[in-house]
């Protein structure tokens, strides 16, 4: 056989083995399923835009717990029920890690602050935040007295109506929102004070239109981004709270003292001007960072702890049973003794009540949007790097086949046969793995010393004319999920 012919022959077998091998990676490596997209629009047609969470629990249903679905041109990957999410959170947890770029993530964020940045940034980030925060008291004594102190500071406001109804967003917000900033800057705020309510007023609105329809549609058509309002709005307000934090900082480095560090702001401020001695340049030379950063805490240590003690009255209020039996409880193990975490563990119907509400509550449905940071097999499915992946935060704690009655209101979920007090494994409202909630320690501490203080000074009853069957437990619309506000009574307790 002459030369040309071996080498054609050589080629073919090249080709044969070279398709034989895609063919079967193919096969092996197979995307997961999901309903056929429409042209343009992909799947957006099947969504219920204001509350997507509600649809792709559906979908599950049809597809199985890892399915996709695409949005314009995009595809993500959606993760559903306990299982799952604990294979990919935790069994998996590097893969899963990233944030995706979603435009109006990029937009707000610029790859700045613990919250969504990636990489080195955010590992320095967090590592930082983390140890900085447990040094100022997160998860210790220290800040267990201070929430004890705002824990009064709320009550007497709620005293201060007198019986009469009243509204408590913005109250809650300030309530929470004081202990972190107690931690980040070393001050409160008064209730009243107008810059206060501002800020906290910014970060609601914000919130609330992260989750909106206008925004999920921006972020699968950008280039339509010049005509939501919306995206102005969130835009906006994230540059009227930077230019607080800004002129905070700036007040605190004229002060700055290396023996008297009083807060995590004097921390980070410390650090930068002794790597800015070096030359060094890393996450503490970019003041972008740093008002991302304090302002991803904020937000983080405000409104999803203040969301869960509002949903904590409203249900308190719709089972009234269930509210007379935590009077019950907290008046016979604590009396009028002030609430401690001591107090925890012979307090177990509480207990289970609070964890119910934040099961029941449901607060980050979607969860925080990931990404995939390399290739990974997840089950029978390859999902290759980039992909966006939705974690179905809802599904675990609506997950039927671990929660006996999942769309009861139910304290019972936490509670043995005798009344003791049990941890579920698929209670996950802080998420799990690389990515889960930095500051659960704090919120876990702020829900239980708040609500118990407040339930042993007050029952809390619809607002006059108003009965348990009008309370509409129908969550508003945002990016996380809050009651819808509502007005109601808080009568001292003799």
């Amino acid at each position: 056989m002459d030369p040309m012919s071996v080498l054609f022959l050589f080629a073919l077998t090249l080709l044969f083995l070279w398709e034989r091998s895609n063919f079967w990676k193919s096969n092996s490596q197979k995307f997961p399923p999901g309903p056929r997209p429409l042209p343009l629009i992909g799947n957006l047609h099947l969504l219920d835009l204001q509350r997507p969470y509600r649809t792709l629990f559906k979908l599950s249903k049809q597809y199985g717990p890892i399915f996709s679905i695409q949005l314009g041109s995009s595809k993500a990957v959606v993760l559903v029920g306990y299982k799952t999410m604990k294979e990919a959170l935790v069994n998996q947890a590097h893969p899963f890690a990233a944030r995706p770029k979603l435009p109006m993530l990029e937009d707000v964020f610029h790859g700045h602050g613990i919250l969504f940045s990636n990489g080195e940034k955010w590992k320095m980030t967090r590592r930082f935040s983390l140890t900085t925060l447990r040094d100022y008291g997160m998860g210790r004594k220290t800040i267990e007295d201070r929430i004890v102190e705002e824990g009064q500071f709320l009550i007497q406001k709620f005293e201060s109506f007198k019986g009469k109804p009243f509204e408590s967003t913005i109250i809650m917000n300030g309530a929470t929102s004081n202990i972190i900033l107690t931690i980040l800057f070393g001050m409160r705020f008064e209730y009243e004070d107008p810059t206060f309510i501002r800020l906290l007023n910014l970060v609601n609105e914000n919130i609330r239109l992260l989750g909106s329809a206008q925004l999920l549609l921006y972020n699968t058509f950008p280039a339509l981004g010049f005509l939501s309002g919306d995206r102005k709005t969130v835009l906006k307000n994230r540059d009227e709270l930077f230019a607080f934090l800004e002129a905070t900082y700036t007040e605190r480095l004229k002060e700055l003292d290396e023996n008297d560090q009083r807060s995590f702001l004097d921390v980070y401020l410390f650090q930068q001007q002794k790597d800015k001695n070096k030359n060094q340049s890393n996450i503490f030379s970019d003041n972008e960072h740093l008002k991302t950063l304090l302002g991803d805490l904020i937000i983080a240590g405000t409104e999803t702890t203040s969301a869960t003690l509002r949903w904590g009255i409203l249900l308190m209020m719709k089972y009234p049973e269930i509210q007379k039996k935590v009077h019950e409880e907290i008046t016979k193990v604590i009396g009028s003794a002030q609430p401690r975490m001591e107090h925890r563990t012979k307090l177990p119907y509480t207990d289970a009540v609070i964890h119910e509400v934040q099961r029941f509550g449901n607060i980050l449905p979607l969860n925080l949007a990931h990404s995939t940071n390399t290739d990974v097999t997840l089950g029978d499915y390859f999902i290759p790097k980039g992909t966006y992946v939705i974690q179905l935060l809802y599904s675990v704690l609506y997950d039927e086949s671990e929660w006996e009655k999942p769309f009861k209101f139910y304290p019972e979920h936490f509670l043995d046969s005798e009344g003791k007090f049990v941890k579920r494994d698929a209670f996950l409202p802080f998420s799990a793995g690389r990515r889960a909630c930095a500051g659960e320690t704090l919120a876990k501490m702020e829900v239980f010393l708040f609500f118990v203080s407040l339930m042993q000074r007050f029952t809390f009853q619809p607002a006059p004319g108003m009965s348990k069957e009008d309370l509409d437990l129908t969550p508003a619309i945002g990016f996380t999920i809050s009651p819808v506000p509502f007005r109601f009574c808080a009568l001292p307790r003799s």
